[in-house]
């Protein structure tokens, strides 16, 4: 129900679990023995007894969900939310299994990325856990223009 959010929570730096087919008895008790916030558009789960960390969204677009739980939680990229507002630190997860993104030697990645980013980049990282590698191409600047259009609504 809510893929789309997790992704982008885990691309501004967010440590995010996500579950889409998990029963609802073993995603409250993760929640709970791992201390994390519940993140969910289904009003039966929030109604469960003893359950206190979860945000309940009602929006059913993902870059208007992506803004509520940002603003509520004042998380902000490049730390532009004011003096009490917890940093983002942006592309530093794997979008995919949530894993921290890890710095490497250029040299050590060239045999697995095109020949056009071993020309072009300074960085590249990668996920330890499921391999990918990430550089900083035209998808970053894309990624952080949508930042800036969904958290300030400038284009």
């Amino acid at each position: 129900m809510l893929g789309r959010l997790a992704r982008w929570l885990r691309l501004v730096g967010q440590d995010t679990l996500y579950f889409p087919s998990l029963e609802d008895s073993r995603l409250l008790r993760i929640a709970r023995e791992e201390n994390r916030t519940l993140l969910t558009r289904d009003t039966r789960l929030v109604k469960v007894k003893g359950l206190q960390n979860f945000l309940l969204l009602r929006e059913n677009d993902p870059f208007k969900q992506l803004k509520t739980v940002l603003t509520k939680y004042n998380l902000y990229p490049e730390g532009r939310g004011g003096s009490q507002t917890q940093p983002c630190n942006i592309f530093s997860r794997c979008s995919l299994c949530n894993s921290p993104l890890k710095d490497i030697p250029l040299d050590q990645a060239r045999p697995f990325v095109p020949d056009y980013v071993n020309r072009t980049t300074a960085a590249i990282k990668k996920c330890d856990h499921c391999s990918k590698f990430y550089w900083q191409g035209t998808h970053h600047e894309r990624l952080r223009k949508k930042l800036q259009e969904i958290l300030y609504n400038e284009p």
